[in-house]
């Protein structure tokens, strides 16, 4: 009998404890959506959307707050409801041109507040570049301003949010956001802990103007240096096997250098691939063209191609697509039925030179940007200008230095981020990069090596590690390792201490892992350590058969 009623004392009291927690869980909830509406009339700011988002997958329910600043900068912020913010903040960076608000849940499932901006012009009104078109403001904006701005909102809304600013502050971004990234180390030195800068394409305008080049190269003389092949006669190339034809030849001259045989060229700079000589056996009798051999022309492409930008007197203007990058080639510069004949660059480039090079911008872009046989109307009121009739020899005049001011971010010495806010900087890049070239980041790295630590390397380690990935296209995907958390091994840096010497990169075929190794942080690289020859068997590709030396 007593145990029945002490029994039953357990479970009233129980049933209270249970009503109790979920007595307080709503009122937790309604205290968090109360003080996310409260958003809304944040001083200093300009507030248009403050409301709990319910949860969606992995992502539990949070503060969704939009924001605008004038003149046109669109931002938002994720703020995880207070029990499940971690305390950080995170600057998330954006790819290409921009123009629209990206979404970061995966940080905010970890408890990380995020904030983007759209870096002040609209990609559904104004695509690509053409928002810079006689728009001084917009370029800065593009440039840098925006990015800190969106910085100082979202620090305002968290420090209202949760009544205290984040402990650490960091930013994550690649391509575009890796030159973001640099551009706040550079002139706003103390707005994060932390930043990791993928793929920068910190050498913006001479990026953009050497896909050009390059583009003008394939299509000059009716497409006479083109990689692709129209087997039936249509007009359009279908066959991709010259591109592939290339591929294995620079695989079979270098892939076994690092003593692994997978497809992927560890150290691009140690390949000793000569294309007039590596390429003699394949080049077309009579220079006739046909799909198993090559041109002169198509030689010459792969030549520039590899060499990279440069004027009519010779001068180099940026280094070219590296050696093992030739599997993307057929994405990014080479036109073909896959690409309906209008490769990323033609794009993403193409009108670059119609808006965001010239200080004074030439002209609008043609209604085609994929037609190089367009004749542009040059009687217009705004004359008709197009990427086919840029001058490769205006970068090295000087034409492109206003614009190269607000756009690049390549100022070498970074004491103010790296010693005088103690800021910690780590770059990565892949090794199979055909959109941003990977070696002009190797050398910006050495070149702020020289700059910030008197050469010092030992003493750079401290403050900035930079990661060449083996095999990693634009910021992910190739034929080599090419995932990690970015983030995890910088936090763990900035508030622990501990140098992240290298990471754990994975490569997966239908979503399986088939490839997992160490990337080291350079000047370092992975070394097979594993079963004596094991080494080209995939099973034996996995992290613990690697060491960094």
């Amino acid at each position: 009998m007593n145990r029945n009623i002490n029994s039953l004392t357990a479970l009233c009291v129980l049933c209270a404890s249970v009503a109790y927690g979920a007595a307080q869980g709503a009122e937790n909830l309604a205290r968090g959506q109360s003080a996310c509406e409260a958003l809304m009339w944040t001083r200093n700011l300009t507030i248009t959307l403050a409301q709990v988002v319910e949860a969606a997958d992995s992502t539990p329910r949070y503060c969704y707050v939009k924001g605008v600043i004038s003149p046109a900068i669109s931002y938002h912020v994720q703020l995880p409801l207070p029990e499940n913010w971690n305390g950080r903040f995170v600057k998330w960076g954006d790819g290409g041109k921009d123009g629209d608000l990206d979404f970061a849940d995966h940080r905010v499932a970890q408890g990380y507040a995020v904030a983007n901006s759209n870096t002040g012009h609209d990609s559904g009104t104004e695509p690509r570049a053409s928002f810079g078109f006689n728009n001084r403001q917009a370029e800065i904006d593009f440039g840098y301003r925006a990015i800190h701005l969106t910085v100082n909102a979202a620090r305002t809304l968290i420090e209202a949010y949760y009544q205290r600013p984040p402990s650490y502050s960091y930013f994550e971004g690649c391509s575009t956001g890796g030159r973001q990234g640099l551009m706040e180390a550079q002139r706003y030195p103390y707005d994060f802990d932390g930043i990791i800068a993928g793929a920068p394409v910190n050498y913006y305008q001479e990026l953009n103007t050497t896909h050009v080049f390059n583009l003008q190269g394939v299509f000059r003389n009716g497409l006479a240096g083109n990689l692709a092949y129209d087997i039936n006669g249509d007009g359009t190339p279908e066959s991709l096997t010259k591109i592939n034809m290339l591929r294995n030849k620079v695989l079979a001259k270098c892939d076994a250098n690092d003593g692994i045989v997978d497809g992927v060229i560890d150290d691009p700079l140690s390949c000793n691939f000569d294309p007039d000589l590596d390429l003699a056996t394949v080049m077309c009798s009579g220079d006739v063209n046909a799909d198993e051999c090559l041109t002169r022309a198509q030689l010459q492409t792969i030549k520039d191609l590899y060499r990279g930008s440069y004027d009519s007197k010779g001068v180099p203007i940026l280094k070219g697509k590296p050696l093992g990058s030739e599997f993307s080639w057929s994405f990014s510069v080479i036109p073909h039925k896959g690409n309906s004949m209008a490769p990323a660059r033609m794009f993403t480039s193409g009108d670059h030179v119609n808006y965001l090079f010239y200080e004074t911008d030439p002209g609008i872009t043609p209604p085609d940007l994929s037609d190089p046989s367009h004749h542009p109307d040059k009687t217009r009121v705004i004359p008709e200008w197009a990427w086919w009739e840029f001058n490769i020899d205006d970068v090295t005049a000087g034409a492109g230095d206003f614009m190269r001011a607000i756009t690049n971010a390549t100022e070498t010495d970074m004491s103010r981020f790296l010693l005088d806010n103690d800021g910690k900087l780590l770059l990565y890049h892949g090794w199979g990069d055909a959109d941003a070239h990977p070696e002009p980041t190797l050398d910006y790295y050495n070149e702020v090596v020289r700059d910030t630590f008197s050469g010092d390397l030992e003493q750079a380690k401290n403050h900035t590690r930079l990661f060449m990935a083996p095999g990693m296209a634009h910021c992910g995907g190739g034929p080599g390792p090419n995932d990690w958390d970015k983030l995890a091994p910088l936090v763990d840096w900035v508030e622990n201490g501990n140098l992240p010497d290298y990471v754990v990169a994975t490569h997966k075929t239908d979503e399986v892992v088939d490839n997992e190794r160490r990337v080291c942080a350079y000047p370092q690289q992975a070394t097979y350590v594993g079963p004596a020859r094991g080494q080209n068997n995939r099973a034996n590709w996995v992290e613990s058969n690697f060491t960094c030396r």
